[in-house]
């Protein structure tokens, strides 16, 4: 055997290995596609339900939004004419309702100095009821002071 002959021996098994090792990666690329391919079918076969049922779930919450929306306005015309009316009685009732008041008060006062003695300088002693307690006015006095 010559040289040539042993070096085209050498390249003919190197290359003899070289395409084993490239058969056995296309053949490992081969599996890793097909099982890539069969993931990406089985998430597309769930995927789609669950986009439906999202989309169902998105339409059902526009809906709930819309009679929210619809039950604020209701609730917002309501408050307006509560306001309207209250508006409208305490101006109706307000001014009367304060001059009887005023009117019963001045009565009341002027009953009571007539069952008493004529008016007087000398006012009657008050008191000033601090939890279950009466305080004399004098005390309450040197409180403040």
């Amino acid at each position: 055997m010559s040289g040539g002959e042993v070096a085209g021996i050498l390249v003919a098994v190197f290359w003899a290995i070289l395409v084993s090792f490239l058969a056995v990666v296309l053949v490992r690329l081969a599996q890793t596609l097909r099982a890539t391919t069969k993931l990406v079918a089985d998430v597309t076969e769930q995927a789609v339900p669950l986009l439906a049922d999202a989309s169902a779930t998105v339409r059902s919450a526009q809906t709930q939004l819309d009679r929210v929306d619809a039950i604020a306005t209701d609730v917002q015309e309501v408050t307006s004419n509560a306001s309207a009316l209250s508006t409208t009685v305490a101006s109706t009732f307000g001014g009367p309702l304060v001059k009887v008041a005023a009117f019963g008060y001045g009565v009341r006062r002027a009953m009571g100095r007539g069952k008493d003695a004529p008016a007087t300088t000398e006012q009657p002693s008050r008191r000033t009821v601090i939890v279950g307690r009466t305080v004399p006015s004098a005390r309450r006095r040197k409180r403040k002071g």
